[in-house]
């Protein structure tokens, strides 16, 4: 499997919308695999909005590609979802990554809108549905539980001709919407050894339901930070993560210099992650570039090198 590292964003750090795109043209030019907007509506932080970042990436850059980690499918009109997709991977020439979920009960985007998360799984299977026949050129008609269509349709059709679509959480529900809607699987809060566990089970259910898809669609995001665990970035960050996801930071960041990050990129390759989604620990607009900086520098040539080698040892072994 080739290892994939791109960047991603979980909050807005930037104090102005010149740091953004300073940020976003150095990610291009420094040949980053993608860079990843999270999907949060409700916050205290500034967060951009997925859907109309990944819109105006599609116009600002070239060749890099972007993805959203995870839209929440049922916080949304699956229609507008698949037209806002095909259309975005469109204008970009076939570069949107697209990936969904069902949304965190711990998200204040239910509570505060009154969307009630009953159900919702229920919902999100109904709008994956929908989505993925849509992209497929389908006239989709469908008296749901949730949504009711008569004949709807979409053009143009995305540029990909399988448009990806990676699937989030590790429910046995969202293994199995994964295994009968997904393309591909992102971990959320697991360590390599909890994510290697849902891999082999997807893997399975693929197995039983004559389904498949590439050894390397399967990633997880990491938070990193060139620096210490007592810095405040990290602090804040680890606190919030183990409240919200009621897990070990120190056994998914990825902190100190770039033998601990590259050690954990091993950890979760090995589990059978390959694509990663790196994420800056960073204060601010100088903090964010610089750590993103080092990313580039010092961390994408050692996986250019690992990629290399194992070419090499399949390639001695044909």
């Amino acid at each position: 499997m080739s290892i994939g590292a791109g960047v991603g964003l979980s909050t807005y750090p930037f104090s102005s919308t010149d740091g953004f795109w300073d940020w976003v043209r150095m990610c291009e030019e420094g040949a980053v695999d993608s860079i990843w907007q999270t999907d949060t509506l409700v916050s205290k932080e500034p967060m951009l909005e997925c859907m109309t970042t990944m819109a105006a990436l599609a116009g600002a850059t070239k060749k890099l590609k972007f993805g959203m980690n995870v839209a929440s499918v049922a916080l949304r009109d699956p229609l507008v979802l698949a037209k806002q997709c095909a259309t975005i991977d469109v204008l970009s020439n076939g570069r949107l990554l697209p990936a969904f979920g069902i949304g965190s009960t711990f998200s204040a985007d239910w509570r505060t809108t009154g969307t009630p998360t009953k159900r919702r799984g229920k919902r999100t299977d109904e709008g994956l549905e929908i989505i993925s026949r849509l992209w497929k050129g389908e006239t989709v008609k469908m008296d749901g539980e949730f949504f009711q269509y008569d004949g709807v349709r979409i053009s143009p059709l995305p540029v990909q001709a399988e448009l990806p679509l990676w699937i989030g959480g590790s429910s046995d529900a969202a293994i199995r919407r994964t295994v009968k809607y997904g393309t591909g699987w992102q971990a959320s809060f697991e360590n390599p050894e909890q994510a290697g566990i849902t891999v082999a089970k997807i893997k399975q259910g693929m197995i039983d339901a004559g389904r498949d898809f590439e050894d390397d669609h399967f990633g997880t995001g990491i938070n990193y930070r060139f620096g210490k665990w007592d810095d405040d970035v990290v602090v804040r960050a680890a606190g919030r993560f183990e409240r919200v996801g009621g897990r070990n930071s120190k056994e998914s960041f990825a902190i100190g210099g770039a033998e601990e990050v590259l050690e954990k990129i091993r950890a979760f390759a090995d589990a059978g992650l390959p694509k990663l989604i790196l994420r800056p620990l960073a204060s601010n607009d100088e903090d964010t570039i610089h750590q993103t900086r080092l990313m580039i520098d010092e961390i994408q040539p050692e996986i250019a090198a690992m990629n290399r080698a194992e070419k090499a040892r399949l390639a001695a072994q044909a």
